[in-house]
């Protein structure tokens, strides 16, 4: 029946392209249209004038253009809303969109090679990755489509994160298209105390796909729009100009790249060629069908993420696997997010959220008015300081500056939202912790802790930790030194501890040494051949 109204749409493309004219002439064949650069093009055009032949026609005027795009987008929409293609798994429908010319080229072929045998020898890893990526390939495949793009792009996020929407890199590209800040921001993903966008799966998918979209019309090529994606668009426009200031080609087997780069799109080819034919490469693909896994529910009021999961009856490691882009234990309203959950669990959670009879949320914000250490701040709030470190992200030996928002357990009486305004303007400034105090050292006892250390002192636990490179609930070595700061008069206490432990030092010693000089004193005599007999030798 798809086939049937596919071949309808076609047929009517046709008949439209006919009534307005052999206006522009096709490439010759798709791949060297996709392949060839903008700037190739016109240096064509200014041969063919140059050599006398005759143009073929006038390009239409931009308004037609637009027109023209316009209508085939919505077709394209059309077609994909009223899809009925039975495939089997998402596989299947992956296989029969990829539309990028694969690297066959001398220079090229030993990096895809070397990638299909890197992949093809790890089949728990390609198990691993395509397990995690049904969460999220039928949404990716569904915007990639809807775009009218080659379905290669779908398994972009193999390559960039293995498919894990919570993967870092070095370079702080974070999520699972690997966006690093500054693009981030540039595409509109939001990155705040409260939310990173850039693992969020809807809205770092539209940003990718916009990104990759606008590569491919600038450099005309998807091989060469993959490696501005891993490389930037920068350097790969000084690569193609330093290739045609020499008269070098500029494919992307030409240009002078990094090795990373260079390895790039290889990657993306190996794992398109396991999963066009998997058994040729001994892999077993997982049954991922054809059907959204998640479905968005907006929510309209601050909810905890353990009660969210709750009222959804998932675990809260589903849930997060879902909403990666959320960087706290609550879910704010304030910006009107969308959280996903499983298709089969959205209705029940929407049911649950309206008959729920309690507090949704139990967090809220707090404005530290004078710069203060954590410790400070906890007692102030009522709540521990273990508590308001893990929550808020605050490492040791630094303090929170006055102006910052951190969040903390709401109070009972509290039933309202956390604002638009507090959500974004909402900071996190520290500051390094100049130990207050002079530096002083302790000797340690049997049973001493940062814990008790820090009572004993009024300090901190996490600063006499952080002072000691020691985990917050770890014990000291008993006689171990500990350094403190403190302007308690500690000092006198370190000398007569020293002067005990000395003096415990000195009769031990002096203890040793007497029994060792005793010890071998009854030894000498012990081995004197009448004493072994136990007979003396007067009277032998």
């Amino acid at each position: 029946m798809h086939r049937l109204r596919r071949l309808k749409f076609w047929a009517l493309a046709a008949v439209v392209v006919m009534a307005a004219g052999c206006a522009a002439v096709p490439p010759s064949s798709p791949t060297s249209a996709s392949s060839s650069f903008p700037s190739d093009t016109a240096a064509n055009a200014r041969d063919a004038t140059a050599n006398g032949q005759t143009a073929v026609a006038a390009p239409p005027d931009a308004a037609q253009v637009a027109r023209d795009d316009a209508m085939e987008m919505r077709a394209a929409e059309d077609a994909a809303d009223h899809s009925d293609v039975p495939y089997s798994n998402i596989w299947q429908r992956i296989r029969a969109g990829f539309a990028i010319p694969n690297m066959d080229g001398p220079a090229m072929v030993p990096y895809v090679q070397q990638a299909v045998q890197w992949y093809s020898t790890k089949p728990e890893y390609i198990a691993r990755m395509t397990e995690r990526s049904r969460k999220y390939l039928y949404y990716i495949l569904e915007e990639v489509q809807r775009r009218n793009l080659p379905t290669e792009l779908a398994l972009l996020p193999f390559v960039e994160s293995a498919f894990n929407p919570d993967a870092m890199s070095s370079a702080r590209a974070s999520g699972m298209w690997q966006f690093i800040p500054s693009t981030g921001k540039h595409f509109n993903l939001k990155q705040n105390m409260f939310q990173d966008d850039r693992r969020d799966v809807m809205a770092s998918t539209k940003a990718a796909l916009d990104y990759l979209t606008k590569l491919h019309d600038m450099f005309g090529n998807w091989q060469l729009a993959l490696a501005a994606y891993n490389w930037g668009e920068g350097g790969v426009q000084r690569a193609i100009a330093a290739n045609q200031a020499k008269g070098l080609p500029i494919s992307y087997g030409a240009l002078n790249m990094p090795a990373e780069t260079r390895n790039y799109y290889p990657k993306l080819q190996a794992v398109k060629d396991i999963i066009a034919d998997p058994s040729k490469y001994g892999i077993a693909l997982p049954d991922v069908p054809d059907h959204p896994y998640f479905k968005p529910v907006t929510i309209t009021q601050d909810i905890d993420v353990a009660l969210a999961a709750k009222l959804a009856g998932i675990t809260i490691k589903e849930f997060r696997s879902l909403n990666p882009a959320f960087n706290k234990p609550v879910i704010l309203a304030a910006t009107k997010p969308k959280i996903l959950l499983p298709y089969d669990n959205a209705t029940a959670f929407e049911q649950s959220v309206a008959t729920y009879q309690g507090p949704l949320s139990t967090w809220t914000t707090y404005v530290v008015h004078a710069t203060s250490s954590p410790l400070q701040l906890a007692r102030n709030l009522h709540l521990t300081e273990a508590v308001l470190r893990d929550v808020n992200n605050i490492p040791v030996r630094t303090l929170v500056k006055a102006g910052s928002t951190l969040l903390v357990p709401k109070p009972p009486q509290d039933d309202q939202n956390v604002t638009k305004h507090a959500v974004e303007n909402a900071v996190l400034a520290l500051a390094p912790d100049v130990p207050q105090g002079r530096l002083q050292r302790l000797i340690a006892g049997r049973y001493d802790t940062p814990f008790t250390v820090a009572h004993r002192y009024g300090l901190s636990p996490a600063e006499v930790a952080g002072w000691n490179h020691i985990a917050e609930r770890g014990r000291f070595r008993p006689h171990s030194v500990i350094v403190v700061y403190s302007r308690r008069p500690v000092f006198r206490q370190h000398e007569d501890l020293i002067a005990k432990r000395d003096r415990k030092r000195t009769v031990r010693i002096a203890d040793r040494r007497q029994f060792a000089h005793a010890y071998k004193h009854s030894l000498r005599y012990t081995m004197h051949p009448s004493y072994r007999r136990g007979v003396r030798v007067a009277q032998r």
